[in-house]
Formats: C-alpha cells, sequence, structure tokens
C-alpha cells in the first residue's frame, strides 16, 4: 500500500466504494478489495503520525452508477446485492466497516449542489480521469451533465461524513486532486463562520494507492473489464476459470513447446505474479518459459490450480450469503441508518458555515 501524500494530526476515517453495475471480478480483488482488506486490519491502530485508523465506510455508489445507466435503471437496482457480497465474502467485514447505500443518503446530494457552486464547467472539461472517459463511451459534447460533474458529487461522496483515506487507482488521482480544491476553496469561503476546530469543516484528501498494478484482461487487453467480457469473476465455478484460463492470452508465436516464449503481454504470467504466492518457482518458470521446453497448457494448469484456491472460500461465503439476501439487505439497511446520523451532523455543521441554518434545532 503506498499513501500518495500524508495527513497528520488526524484520524484516519477510510471510505470506498463500488459501482453497482455488475459483479466482482479479480481485477477489483487486486485493484480494490485487497487494499480495502488490508486498511480494515489497520482500524483501532495508529499510523507513523500517531493517528489513528478510526472508522471505516463502504458505499455502493448507484447515484453515480446511474450517470452513465440512467436508461437502465433495473441494471443498478439488481447489482447493489451482488457487489455487497462479493465484498463480504471477500472479506470485508460488517461489524467493522459501515456498508451503505448512496442514493439513501439525501445530504450526499445537498452537499453536491452547493460544491457544484464552487467548480467552473472549464474545470471539470479538464480533469484527464474525466477526459479519458467521456473519449471511452464515445460522448463528444453529448455528455449527460451528471457524468460530466461526477468528480464533485465524488467529492461530496467522500465528505459528508468526514473521510480523508481513500483507496484508489492512479487514473483517480486527478478526481481525489479536484475534491481537495473543493476542499480548500469551500474552507478558504466558509471555514471562518464555522464551530470547526482550525476554522476547516472539511479535511483534505489522502490518497491511498495499490502497490498492485493493474490486472489485465484474459485476452491480454489493458485491463480486465465487465464490459470487455474478459475478467474472471469472484463468483466463477471452477469449470468457468477452467474454460477463461485455457483460453488466455499468452504469446501467439509460441506455437510449439520448445519454442522460446515471451512473459511480457503474456496474461498468464501476469495473473501467476498477482496470485501465485510461490514467486521463486514462478520466476523458474518463466526463464523456462523464455527459453523454451515448457507449454502453454502447463502453465494454465498451473494457474488453474493458483485462482481456484483464491476464489473457493470466497465463492462458498457468496453461497452462503446468497441463501438468505434479505440477510445481506438489512446488513445495508442498519449501516445505512447508522451514516444517515454521521451525515446529518456534518451536515449541520456545513449549513451553519454557509449561513443558512435559519431554524436551530
Amino acid at each position: 500500500m503506498n499513501e500518495k501524500a500524508i495527513i497528520s494530526n488526524v484520524n484516519k476515517i477510510i471510505l470506498t466504494g463500488d459501482r453497482p453495475t455488475g459483479r466482482l471480478h479479480l481485477g477489483h480483488y487486486v485493484g480494490s478489495i485487497q487494499n480495502r482488506l488490508h486498511l480494515q486490519s489497520l482500524l483501532g491502530t495508529k499510523d507513523a503520525q500517531d493517528n489513528t485508523y478510526e472508522r471505516a465506510f463502504y458505499m455502493i455508489a448507484d447515484v453515480q452508477a446511474l450517470t452513465d445507466n440512467a436508461d437502465n435503471p433495473e441494471k443498478v437496482r439488481s447489482n447493489v446485492l451482488e457487489v455487497a457480497m462479493d465484498n463480504i465474502a471477500s472479506g470485508l467485514d460488517p461489524a467493522k466497516t459501515t456498508f451503505f447505500i448512496q442514493s439513501q443518503i439525501p445530504e450526499i446530494a445537498e452537499l453536491t449542489v452547493f460544491f457544484l457552486n464552487l467548480v467552473t464547467l472549464a474545470r471539470l472539461r479538464r480533469n484527464p480521469t474525466v477526459k479519458n472517459e467521456m473519449t471511452q463511451k464515445g460522448y463528444g459534447e453529448d455528455v449527460p451533465a451528471g457524468f460530466l460533474a461526477y468528480p464533485v458529487s465524488q467529492a461530496a461522496d467522500i465528505l459528508f461524513c468526514g473521510a480523508n483515506t481513500i483507496p484508489v487507482g492512479e487514473d483517480q488521482i486527478p478526481v481525489i486532486e479536484q475534491a481537495n480544491e473543493i476542499v480548500d476553496k469551500f474552507n478558504a469561503l466558509y471555514g471562518a463562520n464555522s464551530d470547526a476546530v482550525n476554522k476547516e469543516v472539511f479535511e483534505r484528501i489522502n490518497a491511498v494507492l495499490s502497490s498492485s498494478p493493474r490486472l489485465v484482461g484474459i485476452d491480454g487487453k489493458a485491463k480486465a473489464s465487465k464490459s470487455l467480457g474478459n475478467a474472471i469473476y469472484l463468483s466463477d465455478s471452477l469449470k468457468e476459470i477452467e474454460e477463461k484460463v485455457m483460453q488466455m492470452y499468452t504469446d501467439p508465436s509460441h506455437v510449439h513447446v520448445a519454442d522460446p516464449g515471451k512473459v511480457e503481454g503474456n496474461a498468464v504470467f501476469a495473473y501467476l505474479d498477482a496470485f501465485d504466492p510461490k514467486k521463486e518457482e514462478v520466476a523458474s518458470l518463466k526463464e523456462q518459459y523464455m527459453k523454451g521446453g515448457l507449454g502453454d497448457v502447463v502453465i494454465k494448469k498451473r494457474l488453474i490450480s493458483v485462482l481456484e484456491n483464491v476464489i473457493a472460500p470466497i465463492r462458498a461465503r457468496r453461497q452462503e450469503l446468497e441463501k438468505d439476501p434479505m440477510a445481506v439487505m438489512k446488513i445495508l439497511e442498519e449501516g445505512t441508518k447508522r451514516v444517515r446520523l454521521v451525515a446529518k451532523e456534518k451536515m449541520d455543521l456545513v449549513k451553519k458555515s454557509i449561513k443558512i441554518d435559519y431554524f436551530k434545532n
């Protein structure tokens, strides 16, 4: 885990989440879930600056998912439980990490409206993450306003509960940077009106980067993706794992076992690097593969065994959760109720700062 910046003299409040647009796969596991589990394990401990890892929240970002699925809300709704079960099955513990549903916290939308006054259209268009995703989706000038402004709503997602420690991928750093611009501007404009310590209503956000490289798709493409259909899911059966691994991209010039093969760009070795605990053996296999004399089937069979060891316990726990989906929904409901209390407290401070606290409780 690599912390992009250091926040001192501030207890750590962690927030992470998923868009409910489909089941989660090994790319999510490497890129975010492992980081969540690590941060969860730190709760109650202190960092090098003597700051306590105080609380952790997990958000199912259904509103954010609607920014590019507005015409298919059922897709979003039907996947709320899917992503919750994937995370719980992977080890995220609702007794330690508070689960909640974004759309059920109206304070987030309210805070988004206030933040929109602090950001220009030109600045939103310059955000590299937004620009790249607009290009990928082919929006051009017909980009939905909600999609263009999602860095603003994402800032509200983080700040409404006082979160300041956010696990992200490298591609999301520009979003965190823009959120911190909002923090600075809000505090500069309104902090003097608040009762907050040091006159800061919001704390700057610390991006926690995964130390693992992005996982490629089984087809060797840049990343594993639901939309590209090139991912191995955390709920996949052994048969599905076998079928996907056997069609994995290796080295197209490695036709015969005796042929020297390339390791770079070889999806099988990328997955072995990510999941095989026996690193020395993997290094030896790479040498043998590059010299010639090691067939693709051999390394694929090894990978099947490695991935089954990772996925099997997750799959088993998920199957138990699937037997009682209402129990999972109850976890989300109870967590959301607790988060509403946190949100109200923060919004009371925000409204006081903006001088719109007309009616005192």
